[in-house]
């Protein structure tokens, strides 16, 4: 097709020539606009499709929300993104080691191996996934238009499940390994990792000054010998309530004013290194586990402010359900979920978000066919 269309940008050149020439500089501009105009013609031409319901996401919510489609007979399209948010298909999970808090796993799984089998099952169904980035979705009209570099989608209904990403602090040794020790000791969720025989009966330090550091502290000090909150300023930003409990518990004590600066071991960390940012002075400390509790980021940056996200950018949903501001677009897992933030209550709004858009993509197919009636 290239060919063809360069062909024909050719031959008006050709034949018009004599005319021209007689522009003289003229001939070079409007031969190199008319290249220009049907290669950007070739550069803009996507492939659509069609379906009635589009997901984003590739965690536990997208995949059981594709599943939930898939079942009921309404093709679903599924965007998996290529290293959206930095972070491999599959989401947060592909970042943990031990899951032993999903249902069906005795023995628990790793986290990359349970989003294969999220994965696999949403095609066993009938999900067509694409390993392709969403960059923006269209809401002005109906239906729907999602858009990637190379696809577009026309759809009825669309379910966001692009998670959010844990906040982490860059320092030595906070990276993937070899030269870091994150998740050989350095996690982002306590809930998660927190029970893991590497974190039993050894001190355990969780960074933050909000309500979440407090929480994990707390949750962290059924498992570790000792549990060191650090804030990088003298006071907690953390409710007043919050603040009580982790001071009056025996197993927590508080390093304000302090920040880490280096994490240090062989195989599984070992000590941090800890600077007072008072007196500049640096201590090293006995570590086994250290946990960040800083916030998350929700991926809903790409919605363009077109559904309504509350002041930390999740989506808003109605209470009960996963409908967004607009009719349509439904929202499930963590970029709606600032609270639990777990695999599992993510499947649970992801079964949630598949019922509603069945329902809704129902409704739509009886406007049509009364229309039609009419008609």
């Amino acid at each position: 097709m290239l060919s063809s269309l360069l062909r024909q940008g050719t031959s008006f050149i050709f034949k018009h020539s004599k005319k021209l020439a007689v522009a003289g500089s003229l001939t070079v501009s409007t031969s190199s606009f008319l290249l220009q105009s049907q290669r950007s013609k070739l550069s803009t031409m996507t492939e659509t499709l069609r379906t009635k319901v589009c997901i984003i996401g590739s965690g536990p919510a997208a995949h059981t929300a594709a599943i939930y489609c898939a079942r009921a007979e309404l093709n679903p399209i599924l965007f998996e993104g290529f290293l959206a948010n930095n972070i491999a298909p599959g989401g947060q999970l592909t970042t943990t080691t031990d899951v032993e808090n999903f249902p069906g796993f005795p023995d628990g799984i790793l986290g990359p191996e349970l989003t294969q089998k999220f994965r696999e099952q949403s095609v066993k169904y009938g999900t067509q996934i694409f390993t392709e980035t969403v960059t923006r979705v269209d809401m002005s009209e109906r239906p729907f238009k999602v858009y990637t570099g190379d696809k577009l989608v026309i759809a009825d209904a669309v379910i966001v499940a692009t998670g959010a990403v844990a906040k982490r602090l860059e320092f030595p040794g906070s990276g993937d390994a070899p030269d870091g020790f994150w998740q050989r000791g350095i996690s982002a969720c306590a809930v998660c990792d927190g029970a893991a025989p590497i974190f039993r009966n050894k001190p355990l330090f969780v960074i933050g000054g909000g309500d979440s550091a407090m929480e994990e502290a707390m949750f962290l000090t059924k498992y570790g010998s000792k549990v060191y909150v650090v804030h990088r300023r003298d006071e907690l930003r953390a409710s007043k309530i919050m603040q009580q409990r982790a001071l009056s518990h025996d197993k927590i004590e508080f390093l304000l004013s302090h920040e880490v600066i280096e994490a240090k071991g062989e195989n599984l960390l070992q000590s941090l290194v800890l600077r007072n940012n008072k007196t500049g002075e640096a201590v090293e400390m006995a570590a086994n586990g250290l946990f960040f509790a800083i916030g998350h980021t929700p991926a809903s940056s790409f919605l363009e402010g077109q559904v309504e996200v509350d002041d930390q950018n999740y989506i808003v949903t109605k209470p009960g359900t996963t409908e967004t501001s607009v009719d349509g677009i439904f929202a499930c897992g963590d970029v709606q979920d600032k609270k639990w933030r777990q695999a599992i209550t993510a499947a649970g709004t992801g079964c949630m978000a598949a019922l509603q858009a069945e329902h809704y993509v129902a409704l739509i197919e009886e406007s049509e066919s009364r229309e039609k009636e009419l008609k």
